[in-house]
């Protein structure tokens, strides 16, 4: 409400900063090019997403099965947090052209780290007393990953999972920036290129909707 009457008395260009009834306007008058967009960006974040479930979950499993993998793989990945996906996409595009494997692979970059740390320090954090009972009871390797470790490590992993889900549009989004025919991002460059700012506020509303559903998701399946 304030927002829409700081508007109207202001008198602010409407280019500039639309009140919230256009935004709603706009949301209504073009929801088949938000449809027909967001679509694309979800197979692009959901592809994206489950790329990086399981390529972290090996590498978890990896850190997990001994100390040595642990000190080398482990490094590695804090330092691949360090370099920004902003610089890392256009690479990819290059090497890759701009079709949906580009996408897929930019947001499983994104998503990856939160879940691969997650279930790994739940893994490397199960009782220890838990685990020497099993080892005297002559578990094998496989049932104390089955019947201790894994249970144990599903809080952490659903842990990593929220916070990629909250990630995954945005970095479908990042990599459409970055060259795209369809998408959100790429109709949120239109949008601003073309100063139609209530299409571009309405784009972010639908930005972040996807993405809360995704992480309710996720909330419902923990």
């Amino acid at each position: 409400v304030l927002w829409e009457v700081s508007v109207h008395m202001s008198r602010i260009e409407a280019w500039l900063l639309p009140p919230p009834t256009a935004i709603v306007n706009e949301l209504i008058a073009s929801y088949p090019l938000f449809i027909s967009h967001g679509y694309q960006t979800v197979i692009e974040a959901i592809c994206g997403f489950l790329l990086a479930i399981v390529v972290a979950v090996m590498s978890a499993f990896l850190i997990d099965v001994s100390v040595t993998l642990r000190k080398m793989i482990y490094p590695l990945l804090v330092l691949s947090q360090t370099i920004p996906i902003i610089a890392v996409a256009p690479l990819i595009g290059i090497w890759l052209g701009l079709g949906l494997l580009p996408k897929v692979l930019v947001v499983a970059l994104v998503c990856f780290f939160p879940i691969a740390i997650a279930l790994a320090d739940g893994l490397v954090k199960t009782d220890r007393d838990m685990l020497n009972v099993m080892r005297t009871m002559g578990a094998s390797r496989m049932q104390i990953y089955r019947m201790l470790k894994l249970p144990a490590a599903l809080p952490y992993f659903f842990s990593g999972l929220r916070i990629a889900s909250s990630y995954c549009i945005m970095g479908a989004v990042i990599a459409e920036w970055l060259g795209a025919e369809k998408g959100l991002g790429i109709l949120l460059t239109r949008a601003s290129k073309s100063f139609l700012t209530d299409r571009v506020f309405a784009t972010i509303f639908v930005i972040s909707f996807l993405s809360m559903i995704l992480y309710g998701l996720i909330e419902w399946l923990a």
